[in-house]
């Protein structure tokens, strides 16, 4: 139709126009266009003389650019008169039924053809979206899919476009097959494919769903399997996508040509070694006399480009260059060094950190300004910015200063994390029951790196008050100084403990330094007092001489625990005796090498904690613990972790208290008497570890393994060692932040003391657990079973935790 126009227009103007000088423009029909879009379109201006070949170019080129519906041209006297149709705009695009593609990866292809929100609609373009989107889903995988966009006009000479998509069911691959293989075996070739028809552990990431990035990427692998085992002239020769009839499976064929294993005969280090050959030689991997592997000359273009970039060479190359020979399969590799110059850093700069001050991220760097460049550097900044926790993202680009052959930029890019919350909630365990807490906590306070922070909590066996504040870099090298004080009111009874109570309250103090880049050491000083009730409250009279005394209630010593406190052995606890002062000081180590502050894959993180109970407290004593994590990164963002938990405590400069052996027949419940507390081991009881729960010893009621009383009640014990294994792994289906599965096996158990392990007292359990750090606070769901237990453990199949706070 418009092309009819076009020539009827061309025609009539052709057969009635003469040439005139044009002494004024007047375009009819405009809407929304200015007059100096068609302007800057018209070929034509005012004092010009206008001909019929000037006409039919006016029309043309209106017409091309892509506003008008039609367009003609006339003449009122010396008045050249331009009348058009505008197109309409798009008003608005919407996309819906696209489940599996999401409409912010659709968007940008559909821009591309001239489909979005503001452009010039043409009707041509419904048939250009409908081949767009299919070719979008049929990378896919998705062959039966439907597009079905809809036109409706709207006032304004404006349209919205309504894209109805029916996805269909992504194809799924039901056989990989590999022809030309003569060494290797199909199973093993596929192993490590993608796009594999065994799903094995990733069947839930879409493993067996295929898509042409999967298949480009798994011929790459094959590739690479080859190059790495010597096979030099290993080629893929063709490939073949078989869709059956109903469109939902594919079926794979490569053919392939394995050639000749190649050794390597000679290797060469050439080029501007600026450095010593002998240090190059330390990152070669390849070996003379082996088989060649593809994968030993990319570790070696790495290892050499990286001690390079170390000492300033930023832009190095190294280029491997084989020489092949073909009569007795050798090859000879050179490895030409072009380190370029060596470049220093002009400026940092740092993006994104809307409430973090620069000092606070600057502080971090070991990249500095005016120094010589190295990788190293730059890399261990990242890692202190990402270990701090006020990042989600933390990114570092090294862009050359324009103009300058020896200069670069460091740009840090960072994407900021709540830091900070002020919450007035209600959590739930398993343990504690419905817990209601407030907090105001601000780990970035106005950005300046301090926390501050103010929490309170109740439950049903616990109640707390805490203050707290840290400065990390007290001093600008790093030494953080912090204070704290609390109050808390604790249930042992209600937790699965022995029967008592603890009300305490506590200040204190600690300083920390860093010793290198992955140590830190802390010292603290507190003093806790502490008020213990336990046993049964009876009236006592006061003057014993005296029958008609008026008498008060003490806790009569009713259970063995009570012994220990029991200083003047009359049977009663008197308020002094219930009473403890203690002034402790502490000491910690850590060393953090993770690669990720919440979902880490690779390093370690250790932690060794000592407190003493110095001389002249109520109880004179001691306690060390050793929490270490190790993390192997098994590809992707899977994890196989090892963890361990020990601790230890005992008393010093006193004599151990006995605790009045314990008769059988006295037992209660289901205890085993290797697991019945005769004695107090040392420590005092209410420091006892315990073990068991949502994040111990998964799969066993809390606080409920190890030594117990006369009354199958858990008292803990001096000893606690518990450990176990995981292989972590991403949330099937949908990726949250600070979200991870793990399946996991634990074993442990907590032992009188040092001399009272077992290991027939060991307990295991396996299962699944899901962590996620929401805003609410840590959320924790486990699914478990014993491996190990013996009568009388007291299990859970479920054990889930969320909010707490503090």
């Amino acid at each position: 139709m418009r092309f009819l126009i076009l020539l009827l227009a061309l025609f009539s103007l052709s057969a009635s126009a003469q040439s005139f000088t044009v002494e004024e423009i007047r375009v009819d029909g405009l809407q929304r266009i200015s007059e100096g879009t068609v302007f800057s379109f018209l070929p034509v201006e005012v004092g010009q003389q206008m001909t019929p070949a000037l006409a039919r170019s006016s029309i043309r080129d209106l017409y091309r650019s892509g506003f008008f519906e039609e367009v003609e041209i006339g003449r009122e006297g010396s008045i050249l008169v331009v009348k058009v149709s505008e197109r309409p705009a798009i008003s608005s695009v919407s996309l819906e039924g696209n489940d599996k593609i999401p409409s912010e990866s659709l968007r940008p292809a559909l821009a591309e053809i001239g489909i979005a929100q503001g452009e010039v609609f043409d009707q041509l373009a419904i048939d250009r979206i409908q081949q767009e989107l299919v070719r979008e889903y049929f990378n896919q995988g998705h062959y039966d899919v439907e597009v079905d966009p809809q036109v409706t006009e709207l006032e304004r000479n404006r349209v919205s476009i309504a894209i109805q998509i029916d996805e269909g069911e992504q194809a799924k691959i039901r056989h990989i097959n590999i022809v030309g293989n003569q060494t290797f075996d199909e199973e093993e070739l596929r192993e490590d494919f993608e796009s594999d028809s065994k799903s094995g552990l990733m069947f839930w990431r879409g493993r067996t769903n295929y898509t042409r990035e999967k298949l480009s990427g798994d011929l790459e692998r094959l590739r690479a399997y080859y190059l790495d085992r010597g096979y030099m002239d290993f080629s893929i020769e063709s490939t073949q996508v078989s869709i059956s009839p109903d469109r939902q499976n594919i079926y794979l064929t490569a053919n392939i040509r394995e050639g000749e294993v190649f050794k390597v005969r000679d290797v060469q280090l050439t080029g501007d070694l600026v450095l010593s050959e002998s240090a190059l030689r330390n990152f070669v991997q390849v070996d003379s006399g082996e088989v060649f592997s593809r994968k030993e000359v990319e570790a070696t273009v790495e290892g050499i480009t990286a001690v390079l970039a170390n000492f300033g060479y930023a832009f190095a190359n190294v280029n491997p260059v084989p020489r092949i020979d073909r009569e007795d399969n050798t090859v000879e590799i050179n490895f030409f060094v072009e380190p370029g110059k060596r470049v220093y850093v002009r400026r940092v700069e740092f993006q994104g950190n809307t409430v973090s001050k620069d000092e606070v991220l600057r502080r971090e760097m070991r990249q500095f300004e005016g120094a010589w460049f190295s990788q190293a550097a730059v890399d261990r900044s990242r890692l202190r910015l990402q270990r701090i926790g006020y990042f989600e993202n933390v990114n570092i680009e090294t862009p050359a200063v324009e103009g300058s052959d020896d200069e670069i930029d460091i740009i840090v890019s960072v994407e900021e994390r709540s830091t900070g919350s002020f919450q007035v909630g209600l959590g739930y365990s398993q343990l504690q029951g419905l817990i209601a807490s407030a907090s105001i906590q601000q780990e970035n306070f106005l950005g300046s790196g301090r926390t501050i922070g103010l929490g309170v909590s109740r439950s049903s066996i616990s109640s707390s008050l805490n203050l707290n504040y840290t400065n990390p870099y007290f001093t600008d090298d790093g030494v953080s100084l912090g204070y704290f004080a609390r109050y808390s009111e604790f249930n042992q009874g209600r937790a699965n403990i022995s029967a008592f109570s603890t009300s305490q309250v506590a200040l204190g103090a600690n300083i920390g330094f860093p010793i290198t880049e992955i140590d830190f050491i802390q010292l603290g000083a507190s003093l806790r007092r502490q008020d213990i009730s336990i046993g049964q409250l009876v009236p006592v009279p006061i003057d014993p001489d005296d029958p008609n005394s008026p008498v008060e209630f003490r806790f009569a010593v009713t259970r063995p625990l009570a012994i220990s406190l029991d200083e003047d052995r009359d049977g009663f606890l008197s308020d002094d005796e219930r009473e403890i002062d203690t002034a402790f000081i502490t000491g910690s180590w850590g060393r953090d090498t993770r690669n990720h502050f919440l979902t880490p894959t690779r390093g370690s993180l250790n932690r060794l904690n000592v407190n003493v109970a110095l001389p002249g407290s109520s109880r004179e004593y001691f306690t060390a613990s050793y929490r270490g994590r190790k993390f192997f990164p098994l590809g992707g963002n899977f994890a196989f972790v090892l963890r361990a938990d020990v601790s230890y405590g005992d008393i010093y400069g006193g004599d151990e208290v006995r605790i009045e052996p314990i008769e059988p027949e006295r037992l209660a419940g289901n205890c085993k008497l290797d697991e019945i507390v005769t004695s107090d081991a040392g420590l005092p009881f209410w420091e006892h570890f315990f073990a068991g729960g949502v994040s111990d010893v998964r799969g066993f009621d809390d606080n409920t393994l190890g030594p117990k009383d006369q009354f199958c009640r858990s008292v803990g014990g001096d000893f606690k060692a518990t450990g176990g294994i995981e292989i972590a792994f991403p949330l099937p289906f949908v990726e949250v932040s600070g979200t991870r599965m793990a399946w996991f096996v634990d074993a442990g158990n907590v032992f009188t003391d040092f001399d009272g392990f077992d290991t027939d007292l060991i307990r295991a359990s396996t299962g699944l657990a899901l962590t996620w750090e929401a805003p609410v606070g840590p959320i924790i769901l486990n699914l478990s079973t014993p491996l190990r237990e013996r009568d009388g453990d007291r299990t859970e199949f479920l054990q889930f935790s969320f909010g707490t706070q503090f």
